[in-house]
């Protein structure tokens, strides 16, 4: 998804943003927030559940050849829905939004945003396969930030993803964010940079 000069653009940025503020950015880009493989499962369960029903009520078979039939359909179902994107397409969007965040925030804990001076840590998060975005800032910057702030960068951020602009985007919102931080905590006497400025990949989810 991104190139060595595409990362190489990401840090520049950040760097650019974090020289005019006393806050730290932290970008995050994950392949995908869950697995999800238990929707197939769940629904090759639920075929298999009801298929036994019109064979003991309309056939005559033997319970053996339902039973062959059940097993049948449970696998059928299970290899028609296992792919990777017929599975995303069965989880619901309220449900790959809430795995999605539940990332971000343990991504906010992994990178040790909640530990910066002042409290102005801010991650932008996104993840792939869901094509979703998170921005999660400590309670220095939250509660000097207008309510909706983040949900319209949020926006801009994904509608680039969905484009294919991924470099763009995240350079754009880092840029955003490190306005807010500018105008809230400008740079200080001592400001010392306490997290990395790249890009953080994860591969798994």
């Amino acid at each position: 998804m991104f190139s060595e000069s595409d990362e190489h653009r990401i840090a520049e940025a950040i760097t650019r943003a974090e020289k005019a503020t006393s806050g730290e950015i932290v970008a995050v880009v994950a392949a995908e927030s869950s697995t999800y493989l238990y929707a197939p499962f769940l629904w090759a369960s639920v075929a298999a559940l009801l298929v036994p029903w019109p064979l003991i009520l309309w056939t005559w078979w033997p319970a053996t050849w339902i039973y062959v039939a059940q097993v049948a359909a449970f696998a059928l179902v299970l290899a028609v829905t296992l792919p990777r994107p017929v599975r995303y397409w069965l989880v619901p969007k309220s449900i790959k939004r809430a795995r999605v965040h539940r990332r971000a925030m343990e991504q906010f804990l992994v990178q040790n945003l909640h530990t910066t001076a002042g409290r102005t840590g801010v991650l932008i998060f996104i993840s792939a396969a869901e094509r979703h975005a998170e921005i999660v800032a400590d309670a220095g910057i939250e509660a000097r930030v207008a309510k909706g702030t983040w949900q319209e960068i949020v926006t801009r951020l994904t509608a680039a993803f969905t484009r294919g602009r991924h470099t763009d985007g995240f350079v754009a919102a880092i840029e955003e964010v490190g306005g807010h931080l500018a105008q809230h905590f400008p740079p200080g006497s001592c400001d010392a940079n306490e997290l990395p400025d790249h890009l953080i990949v994860l591969d798994e989810g």
